[in-house]
């Protein structure tokens, strides 16, 4: 039973798929499954497959103590997902007809370590046996039945690996493609050509109404289908510090420097105690006065505030900087004295053996053989001190070779004794060689830095209780005025700005720029909550969120709000590009180019490939494209592209040789299109009859 306790608590086997990242979730043990009882109240429903409630909270629940540091919202948008894909997939297996046996279950579940490399499990050889595996679940009732759980779980991994494996080998490229791919690189085409550009019209002149935007999603429905939203527009009273207390903080902070006198009971009489210019035992005093606890340790300049970094750095011992603002808190600092070379940058050589901790070593050497390369490479590096970056580069077996061996700043104790001593006991430049239990290292000193010790104390700048009071009374003030009145104008009324809106979707857990606020999106989607309701929610740390829920969006696509500033730009180019094309007449292109008022310009040696025009224009694909086509000397109708209008003039096309073989330029393709099976869920979830109930149960 210890055994097998053991085997749940580490077990986890991944369903869904590494190689497209299907349903990449990882199952944690599920208690019971199989056995949940069929509750009326379904969570959702897939092509006529009702999702249980109870089944799915179970899996929330799981996932949520997986120890993965998610939300209960998150944790249920990815059960859910994970419910929709394995839906979507089993039902394209059953359709094919896919079986798995005994064997390729034994492989999955091999694959879990837990199983495949558990000492139980292996023979004297250290390998997995499959019949000491058997054995030990036909003598062990509770453990056959773990294993039979996880049996299916392996089993609708393997059949989507050999589903995947279908997908794969039916994906092909063809001859053709690949001599498409060919003339696309090799044939060019040179041509001189007119450009007006769409940014010589200014965007004031331009207007696009709501409609135009609707209108032009409607012809693209695809690219902006959306999910049913609720748009929230909201006002925010920050809970933030007055400058009345920020003046408070800093009176007190500023106090501290100065003794105080307090009554002891013990005696009758008023005792001085030291403040911090005098203070005796420093750590003590500070840890009982700021909201940081001390510090010990030397720092760089470049670790202090930036603002009063200079000025910090300098403090001789015993003087005191401050108050001053960091970050979020007033602080006053006491210098405890400074110190030289508390970091140390080093570049390093590692050249490993056999037997050494080496983890990314390139070839195998004995010990001997190890030394002996590293001390060719000190003698290189100290007649061409210039050579140590290249040296790196090519003989390091640590990591760090990319960097041309460079490690960075690091402080004492941080490397291994022989490497940190011969760093911080040498100076800047020096070269040596050391031996640890990594290897041999070459070792070069690039630099050191000062560090100072200060004693700090911060105090938080926050709201005092009666800037807060203030606060709550002006959020609720506003709540209930705006319930009755015009949103916008009793936020102008009372000096508050309207924020938003924000478009939400029922699973939503962000919003906008709040970040995760839940609760907010829960009360738009409820069924209780009516168009222009306003509601305050109190945001810990932030202040008070005043809500109004302005309506919702079934249109199926994103909402005016949200597609303007990705449609607006098209839609401005294609109004503009009737006003350039107007001006680009003329039977040449020198006419052309003197109507449009630019200069003809010339494009040498260009590819389908890579449709870029010269002089930083970037690419331009129809131009480029109409190029080609044109015959030799032919003008071109004006040519809306990326940028502006153009009008091309063919000088020559070059055609590439003749290829008998394209077997290269197929694989390229092959290559290109190796992610296509990925597109098969999505298409599955656009086309399926999905019903989503999950806000019903208050996820």
């Amino acid at each position: 039973m210890a055994v097998l306790a053991k085997i749940r608590q580490r077990s986890a086997l991944l369903i869904g798929v590494i190689a497209l990242a299907l349903f990449a979730f990882i199952i944690q043990d599920l208690i019971g499954k199989g056995t949940f009882s069929q509750s009326s109240k379904d969570v959702g429903s897939i092509d006529g497959k009702d999702i249980s409630f109870e089944d799915f909270r179970v899996k929330v629940s799981n996932l949520e103590k997986s120890g993965q540091g998610i939300t209960s919202t998150e944790a249920a948008n990815r059960v859910w997902d994970q419910e929709v894909s394995i839906a979507l997939l089993s039902a394209q297996f059953d359709k094919l007809g896919l079986r798995v046996g005994e064997k390729h279950l034994i492989e999955v579940l091999k694959s879990d370590p837990n199983i495949g490399k558990n000492p139980m499990f292996l023979n004297a050889a250290g390998v997995f046996d499959v019949v000491k595996f058997k054995d030990y679940f036909k003598a062990n009732p509770e453990a056959a039945q773990y294993i039979s759980d996880k049996e299916k779980d392996a089993e609708l991994n393997a059949k989507f690996q050999i589903y995947n494996t279908l997908v794969k080998s039916g994906l092909y490229t063809t001859a053709s493609e690949g001599k498409l791919k060919y003339e696309m690189e090799a044939n060019k085409v040179n041509f001189a050509y007119a450009g007006a550009l769409y940014s010589s019209i200014k965007d004031s002149e331009v207007k696009i109404s709501d409609s135009d935007i609707v209108d032009y999603m409607k012809k693209n429905e695809k690219k902006f289908k959306a999910d049913e939203t609720r748009e929230i527009q909201y006002v925010l009273v920050e809970d933030k510090a007055s400058k009345q207390d920020e003046a408070d903080i800093k009176a007190k902070i500023t106090a501290l420097l100065s003794g105080s006198v307090v009554y002891n009971a013990k005696t009758g009489k008023n005792d001085t105690l030291p403040g911090f210019r005098n203070a005796t035992n420093i750590a003590e005093f500070v840890n009982a006065n700021s909201d940081v606890p001390y510090d010990s340790t030397y720092v760089p300049k470049n670790a202090l505030p930036a603002v009063d970094a200079d000025k910090l750095f300098s403090l001789p011992a015993g003087a005191i900087y401050g108050p001053y603002v960091y970050g979020k808190y007033y602080a006053i600092s006491k210098s405890l004295g400074f110190k030289a070379g508390v970091n140390a940058k080093a570049s390093h050589i590692l050249i490993g053996y056999e037997g050494s901790q080496t983890p990314n070593q390139k070839e195998k050497r004995t010990k001997e053989e190890a030394k002996a390369k590293a001390e060719e490479i000190l003698a290189q590096v100290q007649s061409n001190p210039d050579s140590f970056m290249m040296l790196a580069f090519t003989s390091s077996d640590d990591s760090s070779a990319q960097q041309g061996g460079d490690l960075g700043y690091f402080g004492q104790g941080q490397m291994v004794k022989p490497f940190n001593d011969f760093v911080f006991n040498n100076g800047i430049g020096k070269v040596g060689l050391v031996e640890t239990p990594f290897g041999f290292h070459v070792i070069k000193i690039t630099d050191k830095q000062d560090g100072i010790r200060l004693a700090t104390i911060a105090q938080k700048i926050e709201p005092s209780e009666a800037t807060s009071d203030k606060v709550f009374t002006l959020a609720t003030k506003f709540e209930m005025e705006a319930a009755d009145k015009d949103f916008a104008a009793t936020a102008k009324e009372l000096g508050l700005k309207v924020e938003g809106p924000v478009s939400a979707k029922a699973m939503d857990e962000q919003f906008g720029p709040l970040g995760a606020q839940r609760n907010i999106v829960r009360w738009a989607f409820d069924k209780e909550t009516d168009k222009g309701d306003v509601k305050r929610f109190e945001l810990a740390n932030i202040g008070h969120v005043i809500a109004q829920y302005k309506g919702e969006n079934k249109s199926g696509l994103v909402s005016v709000t949200m597609a303007r500033p990705y449609v607006e730009p098209i839609l401005k180019n294609k109004k503009k590009a009737e006003i350039l094309k107007a001006k680009m007449t003329g039977s040449s292109i020198e006419a052309v180019a003197k109507s449009a008022g630019v200069a003809v310009q010339q494009a040498a040696d260009v590819t389908l490939e890579n449709p870029v025009l010269p002089g930083g224009v970037g690419q331009e694909p129809q131009v480029v494209g109409t190029a080609f086509a044109l015959a030799a000397n032919k003008l071109s109708a004006p040519i809306e592209g990326n940028t502006g209008v153009y009008v091309v003039k063919n000088i020559k096309t070059v055609k590439a040789p003749a290829l008998t073989n394209h077997a290269e330029y197929v694989a390229k393709v092959k290559a290109q299109s190796a992610s296509d099976a990925g597109r098969i869920l999505p298409a599955l979830k656009n086309n399926a009859k999905i019903e989503d109930n999950r806000l019903q149960f208050n996820y």
